[in-house]
């Protein structure tokens, strides 16, 4: 009997890869949702919330990519132990 070949399986869903998503979701969900910041009030040392709304998401994007990255790098390293191969 001949054995069946070896069939790749494509991308798989896994929490880790739900998580990596959110974190490279979450801000453009808060930036195309206008609504929820289009106000001056509160103001925070005197800029008002829809500047610093927006200056504060450009260092949660960075925090959010950065734990995305690594996270991703932690997936494939366990990816390619898993397949037997080396890691990077």
């Amino acid at each position: 009997m001949s054995q069946a070949p070896e069939v790749s399986r494509g991308a798989v869903v896994t929490p880790l890869r739900v998580v990596i998503a959110v974190c490279l979701i979450a801000p453009f969900v808060a930036m195309l949702w206008v609504g929820s910041y289009a106000k001056t009030d509160p103001a925070f040392i005197g800029i008002p919330f829809f500047y610093w709304y927006q200056m504060a998401w450009v260092l949660i994007s960075t925090v959010l990519t950065m734990i995305a990255y690594k996270l991703w790098q932690r997936d494939q390293r366990a990816r390619s132990a898993a397949k037997g191969g080396a890691s990077q």
